[in-house]
């Protein structure tokens, strides 16, 4: 992934990605999508990669596609999904999104073939935006992402309600945290609540992950954390 990621971000994500320093900042007006994608490439796939470039990328571009900065995943901290990129991406509203999902095989018949030749992971979840936002991600700062899947509503809020108050007593700050998304089939993740959190001082967090082991989330289905940068 160590190859694929700076060559990615040099084609899809444009100069924006490094101009911003160690600061990305995002901003996402009421209506509009936000993708959070989630990738691990194969082996050698410059020359895949290319030809994916040039035949999905217009179609998506033609339907309000707009590049968003990406990180490399630093660790993995819970769970067993394995990607090595956490990336953004934003459509102007969700039909464009649907209409692009609808259309892409027809213009690209090979469009999934080429994703599964290209990456070996590859997992997306789509989100509404509700009302305006903005944020900026520092990567000078520790900064985990925590999704969580839900057994039973209930126990659910009131273990969110818990597991913020303790972030916050050890020294987290919520940045975004998203709910309601959608995964198209073949890329499913789609948590019920998903965080990004900044941590004052990266022994913070482990000071917090040393306390809140796995059992902590014994009453979930599932948990997936993991530190970008």
């Amino acid at each position: 992934m160590k190859k694929i990621f700076p060559y990615i971000c040099f084609l899809l994500f444009t100069p924006m990605l490094f101009a911003q320093g160690s600061t990305k900042s995002f901003s996402f007006k009421k209506g509009e999508i936000m993708d959070i994608i989630l990738l691990r490439q194969n082996a050698a796939v410059d020359t895949l990669f290319d030809r994916y470039r040039k035949t999905a990328f217009p179609v998506a571009f033609e339907y309000s596609f707009q590049p968003q900065p990406g990180f490399a995943i630093q660790e993995l901290t819970l769970g067993n999904h394995t990607p090595s990129s956490f990336i953004f991406g934003k459509w102007a509203t969700k039909e464009k999104r649907e209409g692009f999902l609808t259309a892409i095989t027809s213009r690209v018949p090979d469009f999934h073939e080429q994703r599964r030749n290209i990456f070996q992971y590859f997992s997306l979840t789509y989100y509404q935006i509700s009302e305006d936002i903005q944020f900026s991600i520092n990567t000078k700062k520790y900064t985990s992402v925590t999704a969580f899947w839900k057994k039973d509503n209930k126990k659910f809020i009131n273990f969110l309600k818990r597991w913020k108050e303790k972030v916050t007593n050890a020294g987290g700050k919520v940045i975004l945290q998203l709910k309601n998304g959608q995964s198209p089939t073949g890329y499913y993740y789609n948590p019920d609540m998903l965080y990004i959190i900044t941590w004052n001082h990266q022994s913070n967090f482990r000071e917090f992950a040393k306390n809140n082991s796995l059992s902590m989330y014994d009453s979930l289905r599932h948990v997936h954390q993991f530190a970008i940068k």
